[in-house]
């Protein structure tokens, strides 16, 4: 629960660095800052000014300090708000934190500083769940997302649409008033185009989970091929350490192994399976189960396969069975180095699946090829964001945005069935 206490904590993560930066906010902040700081021009502390001076308990200096006062509202908390720039070590920063404890300030729960921004109307409720998804964003694509609902995207677009819904609803209200009088003051005609647009924009919102939610989790790729076509040795390579179990025995891997890879900013989940063969030993044949429900489930979809291999069948029935109509499929053709000139793999692929392009040459123990891989996978993926685009990420927008139109939908098929005015603007 929120209280007034004065509250206190380490913005900075934990463990030895340079400074530690740590936060105090609520009424007592000013004054216990003027009972532990004393700054080396020995002048007042003044607002938003970084000033430069030692903290001291009595007369033991603690550290010399970088001190900066933002005087209530005009802070992140709407509160008074001091932040101390200190050095780095845990003993230090302990020490400092003790001593305005000992004074009665109180340490912040989880997510306070934040909670009493919002509390104060510094910011809304997307904008402080944004915070969070900024601080974890760990791609290009998801901090320009968290970046966008901070500055208030998300909040814009749906306040828009909420006020045209209530000024519509305003007047149907008025109408009721004078339900006696056979009045109309709301357009039909241009609240039905209102209602076409309002489900416009929420289908929109709610198409933008799918793609917002891929971009913060990581696009999953999922690599697949026959027992030693080189899947493991591809993963190990683009990981750069050994990641996966890599011999010459079939059937090495046997369950799914995935990890993140960040490319230019742009975050994928890269999914390690089990060779795609028939298989009697039922451990493995689980674990081949597995890799098609991963293929399934993935945007983009590496389908390598053996230079030397010349069970084109085979090749042809694997790729066959790679059923998934949203994933994008680069086949590639491992192990070049080794390459005799035989095409009749690619002659197979060329005639039998279209769709796709000519495989791709890859060797994954050198780096040069490796790299033309990742260009590859940047090239399937659209990075474009406008600021004006509305994306969600958050579970909760999501369901409230399905809601909305849930509801949308329901006052169209209303004023289509000519339900009267006080029956539509019940679920308005």
């Amino acid at each position: 629960m929120y209280s007034e206490n004065t509250i206190i904590a380490l913005s900075t993560p934990e463990g030895i660095g340079a400074i530690g930066v740590i936060r105090i906010s609520g009424k007592k902040s000013f004054s216990l800052l003027s009972k532990v700081f004393k700054p080396l021009k020995k002048e007042k502390v003044k607002e938003n000014v970084a000033q430069v001076g030692w903290i001291k308990e009595k007369e033991r200096l603690i550290d010399k300090v970088v001190v900066t006062f933002f005087k209530n509202p005009n802070s992140y908390t709407g509160e008074d708000l001091v932040e101390i720039s200190c050095h780095g070590s845990k003993y230090v920063i302990n020490e400092i934190i003790n001593l305005f404890i000992k004074h009665g300030v109180k340490p912040a729960g989880p997510g306070e500083f934040t909670l009493r921004s919002f509390l104060n109307g510094k910011i809304d409720l997307s904008q402080a769940e944004a915070v969070a998804d900024l601080i974890s964003s760990e791609s290009k694509i998801s901090h320009e997302v968290a970046i966008n609902q901070i500055r208030g995207g998300f909040s814009k677009k749906i306040n828009k649409l909420k006020n045209d819904l209530v000024d519509f609803a305003s007047l149907l209200t008025l109408e009721l008033d004078f339900s006696g009088e056979d009045v109309e003051f709301a357009d039909r005609k241009k609240f039905t185009t209102l209602l076409i647009k309002l489900e416009s924009e929420l289908k929109k919102i709610q198409n933008s989970y799918k793609y917002g939610s891929v971009f913060k989790e990581g696009i999953p790729v999922a690599i697949m091929g026959k027992p030693n076509s080189g899947k493991s040795s591809l993963l190990n390579s683009l990981m750069n350490e050994e990641k996966s179990i890599v011999s010459e025995i079939q059937g090495t891997t046997r369950d799914i192994i995935e990890d993140y890879l960040i490319i230019e900013g742009t975050k994928f989940r890269l999914i390690d399976t089990a060779g795609l063969r028939k298989t009697k030993d039922e451990i493995e044949a689980i674990g081949v189960d597995k890799a098609l429900k991963a293929a399934n489930k993935s945007k983009i979809v590496l389908f390598l396969y053996d230079s030397t291999d010349n069970d084109i069948n085979g090749i042809k029935e694997q790729l066959s069975s790679l059923k998934s109509d949203s994933a994008e499929i680069i086949v590639f053709q491992n192990k070049i180095d080794l390459y005799q000139g035989d095409d009749s793999v690619k002659t197979m692929i060329k005639q039998n699946f279209p769709k796709l392009q000519d495989p791709l040459p890859l060797c994954t123990f050198k780096s040069e090829s490796v790299e033309f891989l990742k260009k590859e996978l940047l090239s399937k993926v659209n990075l474009s964001i406008n600021q004006s685009d509305t994306i969600i990420t958050n579970i909760r927008h999501y369901n409230a945005v399905n809601n909305a139109l849930k509801e949308i939908l329901k006052v169209k098929k209303d004023m289509q069935e000519n339900v009267p005015s006080d029956l539509i603007s019940v679920d308005l």
